[in-house]
C-alpha cells in the first residue's frame, strides 16, 4: 500500500500531514505528487473532496523548500482560485502543510480593505493564493510582482471560466515567467478548458479522477418522466410529502434558480439560491441558513455548488438534467456522506431523454423508473437507440439558425466548447463538449457582477 513516504515528500511534510491525520495517500494525490516533485507540468480532472490541495501544495513546497533564494522574498507560487472561499481554504492548508518550513503565504481577494494585504505583501511572501481580481488590481497598483513565479496553479479552472475570467487568466499568464513548472484542476475537462490548458501547459501529465462508484451505491436513484411544466408542482409535492429539512435541488441556469427560488415561496417552501451572479454576502448568507437548519432548501447551479460541503443532505433534486454525465455524480455525491444513505431524484422532460442517455451510459447502469406520480409523461422516456446528448427541438423556429450565424459573422461566440452564438439552451449539441451548458450570459453585466464578488 502506498503511503506519502514512498511518494518522495519530506521529513518536514511528513509530519506536517501526519499531523492532519492522512495516512494513506487519495488516487489524485498518488498520481500527482511524484511528476510534480520531478518538475513536470500536471493537467488533473477531480473534484473538490478528493484531496488535491495536497496534491499540488506538497509537493510546491518540497521544492521550494530545497532552495530558498537570497535576499528579500519573491512570489515563487502563485496559486488562482474563482472565490474567495475557495482560496481561503487552500490557504488554510498552505498554513497546516508549511508547519515545519521557513515559508512564507497570503491570500487575497476582493470585498475586503485592501491594505492589510498590502502591508502582508511589502513584507514578502513565497506564496501567494488570490482571486483574478484583486489580483490584478494590486498589480496595477504596483504591489506585487509575479515575474520570479516558479509555480503557478490555476484550480478549479471549470468555474473560472464559467464565472466570467477568461479574460483575466490570459492578462495573469502574459505576466508570468517564461520558465516556471504549471498546474492546472478542474472538476470537468470539457473543449474549452482542454483549449485553456492547451495555452499554456508544457507536456503534461494528465490525472484523470473518475468520481468514485461507491457513492452511488449508497444512493437510492429515482428517475420521473414528466413535462417541463410539472417539474415544479412534482418538486413541491415531494418536498412537503417527504417532509424535507435539508436538500439541493440543481437548475441548469442562475436565471432558473432565481425563478424556482421565488415558485416555492409561494408554495410555502423556504428556499435560497447560490450561483455566481450572486453577491459573496448573498452567498455566504444562503450557505449559513442551509448549514443551520434555517433554510431546508438550497437551489444552486453546478458550479456554484462546487465548495460546498454540508453534512446531513438527504435529498438531492435534479430539477434539470446536467448535460455532462460527470457533473450526475458530483451532484448526487452532495447527499450520502460519511457513510450515510441518501435519496436522488431525477426530472426528465422530453428534452432531456439524451441526457439520461449519458448518465446511464456514465455510471454503467439503468437509474430505476418512478410511475407512481401523477405528473408521469411517456413522451419523456428515451426512444430505442437514443444517442446522448441534447434531443433537437424540431418546433424551433428557423430564425435561430439565422442568429447563430450572425454571432458566428460578429465574433459573438463561436469559439471553444462548440457554444455557438445562440446560448447553450438553443444548441442542438449542448451536451456534447459545452463549457457553458447553463446558457448564461458571461460578457458584461456577468463580468461586473463577478468584480464584486471576487
Amino acid at each position: 500500500m502506498t503511503d506519502f513516504q514512498t511518494l518522495g515528500l519530506s521529513e518536514p511534510l511528513l509530519r506536517a500531514v501526519e499531523a492532519e491525520g492522512y495516512t494513506t495517500p487519495t488516487p489524485v494525490q498518488e498520481q500527482s505528487i511524484p511528476p510534480l516533485l520531478a518538475g513536470r507540468d500536471v493537467l488533473g480532472v477531480a473534484q473538490t473532496g478528493t484531496g488535491k490541495t495536497a496534491a499540488f501544495a506538497l509537493p510546491v513546497l518540497q521544492i521550494m523548500s530545497r532552495n530558498r533564494p537570497q535576499g528579500n522574498r519573491k512570489i515563487r507560487a502563485l496559486v488562482l482560485s474563482p472565490t474567495r472561499e475557495l482560496a481561503a481554504q487552500i490557504d488554510e492548508r498552505f498554513s497546516a502543510y508549511s508547519e515545519h518550513l521557513d515559508i512564507r503565504h497570503k491570500v487575497i481577494f476582493g470585498g475586503v480593505n485592501q491594505n492589510p494585504q498590502v502591508r502582508a505583501l511589502q513584507k514578502g511572501l513565497d506564496v501567494l493564493v488570490a482571486t483574478p481580481g484583486r489580483l490584478l488590481d494590486l498589480i496595477n497598483q504596483g504591489h506585487i510582482d509575479i515575474t520570479h513565479v516558479e509555480f503557478f496553479v490555476l484550480d478549479e479552472a471549470d468555474r473560472m471560466l464559467d464565472m466570467g475570467f477568461i479574460h483575466d487568466i490570459k492578462k495573469v499568464l502574459k505576466l508570468l515567467p517564461k520558465q516556471r513548472q504549471n498546474l492546472l484542476f478542474s472538476a470537468t475537462m470539457p473543449s474549452s478548458i482542454a483549449n485553456l490548458a492547451g495555452s499554456f501547459l508544457h507536456n503534461a501529465v494528465k490525472v484523470d479522477i473518475t468520481p468514485e462508484e461507491i457513492t452511488v451505491d449508497r444512493i437510492e436513484q429515482k428517475i420521473m418522466f414528466l413535462r417541463k411544466a410539472d417539474k415544479r408542482r412534482l418538486l413541491v409535492k415531494i418536498i412537503k410529502q417527504e417532509r424535507v429539512e435539508r436538500g439541493i435541488v440543481f437548475t441548469r441556469t442562475k436565471h432558473g434558480a432565481n425563478r424556482l427560488v421565488k415558485q416555492l415561496d409561494q408554495s410555502g417552501i423556504s428556499a435560497a439560491a447560490i450561483h455566481g451572479n450572486k453577491s459573496q454576502g448573498a452567498r455566504t448568507k444562503a450557505l449559513a441558513g442551509f448549514k443551520n437548519g434555517n433554510i431546508p432548501i438550497l437551489v444552486a447551479t453546478d458550479i456554484a455548488s462546487r465548495g460546498i460541503d454540508v453534512d446531513g443532505v438527504t435529498h438531492v433534486f435534479n430539477y434539470d438534467l446536467p448535460n455532462e454525465p460527470e457533473s450526475y455524480v458530483h451532484r448526487i455525491g452532495r447527499t450520502a456522506r460519511a457513510g450515510r444513505t441518501g435519496i436522488a431524484y431525477g426530472f426528465c422532460d422530453e428534452s432531456e431523454a439524451g441526457y439520461l442517455v449519458g448518465i446511464q451510459q456514465l455510471i454503467g447502469k439503468e437509474i430505476p423508473v418512478d410511475l407512481s406520480h401523477e405528473f408521469h409523461f411517456i413522451g419523456a422516456i428515451p426512444k430505442p437507440g437514443q444517442k446522448a446528448g441534447k434531443i433537437k427541438d424540431k418546433n424551433a423556429p428557423k430564425k435561430k439558425q439565422h442568429q447563430r450565424n450572425r454571432s458566428h459573422g460578429g465574433g459573438g461566440g463561436g469559439g471553444g466548447g462548440g457554444r455557438g452564438g445562440g446560448g447553450g439552451r438553443n444548441q442542438s449539441r449542448g451536451g456534447q463538449g459545452s463549457s457553458n451548458p447553463r446558457g448564461d450570459n458571461r460578457s458584461g453585466n456577468n463580468r461586473n457582477q463577478r468584480r464584486r464578488d471576487d
